[in-house]
């Protein structure tokens, strides 16, 4: 069985969400939301989660599944909103509790915050499965770019996240806590021994030099051959250096300081203060 796969490009954080559906059942499942969030004055949309929703209920479909790859350091997760509207369990990685427990410290969170991954409904490991309608899912680590990285593939298709992008584009950065280029590398590699017909469905496009439009959708066959930074039998060696050296270049996300405080949540805000208002906290000189 192959899921049939819809896509949701966000622009403003150049995000890519996905509901993927068995035909046969309406059941579905739905990767890596967002929640849109303006810095400058701290507010809150959905216009982007609506845009599913509404194709959600427009075509009868039921979510089993609000499925986040990775804890996103670009965007919010609009996860509880959705689940609140359509049902559905918020599942992650079970290395989670990593993420949590490293940037618990970076925010000084207090005890009251969990760092057993209990706010999600699922935490998912090495090898697990589990069903959306008639399709099987299997569960991927994929770490690397953060710990808790994981790939989902549903029949002919896999949704790797951050993991891996458009060939012409490469690949994730690895230098925020807990990343390694080495150990993605080898995240890579299991990607790329699926099947060459497998469908890829990355997280994010940014357009590489040269390409006019937005793109989502590769495949192994595609990844093996072109990708700029492990195509053609790259090996480990030259990909660690590219990408160490690459990563010294990045600025940090624009919104990685709100997204990870949210996102470690399982896309929740922070507990209200004592005056009933929620308030997102930017440490000075750790990031």
């Amino acid at each position: 069985m192959n899921p049939e796969v819809t896509p949701f490009f966000d622009e403003a954080t150049n995000t890519v969400s996905y509901v993927f559906t068995d035909p046969a059942t309406k059941k579905c499942a739905i990767i890596d939301s967002v929640l849109d969030f303006d810095y400058a004055s701290g507010r809150t949309d959905t216009k982007s989660a609506d845009k599913i929703i509404d194709f959600v209920k427009e075509n009868n479909l039921e979510p089993l599944w609000l499925l986040e790859t990775h804890v996103h350091a670009d965007h919010l997760s609009a996860a509880p909103y959705i689940q609140e509207k359509t049902g559905g369990k918020i599942g992650i990685g079970a290395e989670i509790s990593t993420v949590q427990d490293t940037f618990g410290k970076v925010f000084n969170e207090g005890t009251e915050f969990q760092r057993d991954g209990s706010q999600f409904d699922q935490l998912f490991v090495e090898g697990d499965t589990f069903t959306v309608g008639n399709l099987e899912i299997n569960v991927m680590h994929t770490p690397g770019h953060t710990p808790a990285c994981m790939t989902y593939v549903a029949g002919n298709c896999a949704f790797v996240g951050d993991t891996m992008f458009m060939p012409d584009f490469g690949t994730a950065r690895c230098d925020f806590p807990g990343g390694s280029a080495e150990t993605l590398y080898g995240s890579i590699q299991k990607i790329l021994a699926l099947p060459d017909e497998t469908r890829i469905f990355v997280g994010h496009d940014y357009k590489a030099p040269g390409r006019e439009d937005y793109a989502w959708e590769t495949s192994v066959a595609k990844q093996k051959a072109f990708n700029v930074h492990v195509g053609t039998g790259k090996d480990a060696v030259e990909f660690i250096k590219m990408r160490t050296e690459r990563d010294a270049q990045l600025a940090l996300p624009k919104l990685i300081v709100p997204s990870i405080q949210v996102n470690m949540r399982a896309g929740n805000m922070p507990e209200p203060e004592e005056n009933g208002q929620v308030y997102l906290k930017v440490p000075v000189n750790v990031l």
